[in-house]
């Protein structure tokens, strides 16, 4: 019985799942799995936050006209 060469998902852990799924486009860079939040738990509530650095945030882009604008 041979070993196999790569682990299987079992094997993997969650940040090694995500980031080799992040990867695999054909055009994929390291850039595109980088984290795009931050989690922090304070007083027993959990804050999750866009990192400040984050390539892709929610919401409308800049430059794009919302109904809210006057």
């Amino acid at each position: 019985m041979s070993t196999p060469e790569h682990p299987s998902a079992d094997d993997e852990t969650f940040e090694e799942n995500r980031h080799d799924q992040l990867t695999s486009a054909p055009d994929a860079t390291e850039a595109d799995a980088a984290p795009r939040i931050e989690v922090s738990e304070h007083d027993g509530n959990t804050r999750i936050d866009i990192a400040p650095d984050a390539a892709v945030r929610p919401g409308p882009g800049p430059g794009v006209e919302t109904d809210d604008e006057v």
